[in-house]
């Protein structure tokens, strides 16, 4: 079974494997691979405990039961971190209230739904915290972003992230209102 909830500071271990082994999977070619084989899990995690500390929204999906070996114990298999909007803004514009920060689903556990509900339950968060739209950056060459145009999700900007030592063009996917996103998570098959 999968089940999604708010993390804990105990997942942030797990949660810092997870981002590690995205970026290492989703990621050659686009960025450098110096830069991915420094990626560290113990850095990733206190980064991350500090940001459920602080009470960012960070929400994880956990495997238990049949979805797992007999005899292991629940796995954290992807996550999502949002907040207020960190201030992009596109012109006069801003981009809307709130950001999905980040969403990792490790390789084998894709295809499942779970970052659907992963984003459900970010855009939930940032609804319930009074955003009424919500945003994201993908890089552009991110396989992956047609994911969010299947969420309803529409291109809105185009920015260049400095990563790795290198600049990489990253695209903004909107939300507004929040409930389309919200909406089209649940209903997307």
């Amino acid at each position: 079974m999968i089940t999604i909830r708010r993390a804990r500071p105990s997942d942030a271990v797990a949660i810092g494997a997870v981002h590690v082994a995205a970026w290492r999977s989703t990621y050659p070619g686009i960025l450098p691979d110096r830069f991915l084989s420094r990626l560290s899990v113990p850095r990733q995690a206190a980064y991350y405990e500090h940001a459920i500390r602080g009470g960012i929204g960070v929400h994880v999906a956990v495997a238990t039961g049949v979805d797992i070996p007999l005899g292991s114990n629940p796995r954290i298999i992807g996550f999502a971190t949002d907040g207020r909007a960190r201030g992009s803004q596109v012109g006069e514009r801003k981009l809307g209230d709130g950001e999905i920060e980040t969403l990792y689903v490790l390789d084998d556990w894709r295809d499942r739904g779970i970052g659907r509900g992963l984003m459900r339950e970010a855009a939930g968060h940032l609804a319930q915290a009074g955003c009424r739209s919500a945003y994201l950056w993908v890089l552009s060459e991110n396989q992956s972003r047609w994911f969010y145009q299947r969420l309803g999700g529409r291109p809105a900007a185009t920015g260049i992230a400095h990563v790795g030592g290198q600049n990489v063009a990253q695209t903004a996917y909107t939300w507004d209102p929040i409930e389309k996103l919200i909406q089209a998570s649940a209903q997307a098959g």
